[in-house]
């Protein structure tokens, strides 16, 4: 059974496309066949795993999903399950994401079942994986929905700051109205805390807060992310923070974390 988690947090520079890569590369070194869908319009996962012009590919989840419309509207789709992927020497595939998604959100608006494209073609990709991980795009909009649209999961990364934990409301309201009207089986897989200075009270008090307001409702990984600018040195390289420090501490987080995740099961 291939598990499909949306990483997604309306707000950016939260540490979610260093997650999703972290987490897929962590899944990966624990032998679970793993695809990274990069749904977001800046290309930022494609570029932290070393595709540093991600509008010059070729093929990328705009074209993908764009044949899926025009295939649909027609008699299904003929399309090869590895049409457009690219392979990570880290033993991750990837559905680039680029620009073209910016155009291809606007023109959803008008398709039938346009909450339901995403989700034809990860049907189509599924069996050969175990875990789906998509890079969701720093907004609400209609790619986002996509995303939550397919998913079994969602993961919520948040930055240890008092702003973004007070925003998490909206994007709960969100999933509760995508899992009521689009996809029943969606579940919270949990919130996930990031750039944490565990030195400060001001982290203390933020990650009580996020315990009294979501704590009854929602998981809360036992891990946080720690602040690293080592972390932030990784999207430039194109590799993991596995390879770029080992031994440091943001890796030993990431591979909690991808324990934990494991643990969950379904």
């Amino acid at each position: 059974m291939c598990k499909i988690i949306a990483l997604a947090n309306q707000k950016g520079g939260v540490g979610k496309t260093t997650t999703a890569g972290s987490l897929g590369i962590g899944l990966a070194k624990k032998g679970k066949r793993v695809l990274l869908i990069d749904a977001d319009a800046q290309g930022s996962l494609t570029a932290s795993l070393g595709f540093t012009e991600p509008d010059k590919l070729e093929i990328t989840l705009a074209n993908v999903l764009e044949k899926i419309i025009n295939d649909n509207a027609i008699n299904g789709t003929d399309m090869e399950p590895d049409y457009g992927i690219l392979k990570h020497n880290e033993g991750v595939d990837l559905m680039p994401g680029n620009i073209e998604l910016s155009g291809l959100e606007v023109s959803l608006v008008n398709i039938m079942s346009r909450e339901l494209v995403l989700k034809n073609y990860v049907e189509l990709v599924k069996d050969r994986y175990d875990y789906i991980l998509i890079d969701c795009t720093p907004s609400l909009g209609m790619m986002t929905i996509n995303a939550l649209a397919c998913a079994d999961s969602i993961l919520i990364p948040v930055q240890a700051a008092y702003l973004p934990v007070k925003g998490l409301e909206q994007l709960i309201k969100t999933i509760g109205k995508v899992k009521r009207q689009i996809n029943p089986a969606l579940e919270i897989e949990g919130i996930l805390l990031t750039m944490v200075d565990a030195r400060t009270n001001y982290a203390k008090d933020v990650t009580a807060l996020l315990i009294e307001n979501y704590g009854n409702r929602v998981r809360i990984f036992k891990n946080s992310i720690p602040m690293s600018v080592r972390a932030a040195e990784t999207s430039a390289e194109g590799i993991s923070i596995y390879r770029h420090d080992p031994k440091g501490r943001v890796a030993k987080a990431y591979q909690s974390l991808t324990e934990e995740v494991i643990a969950n099961g379904r």
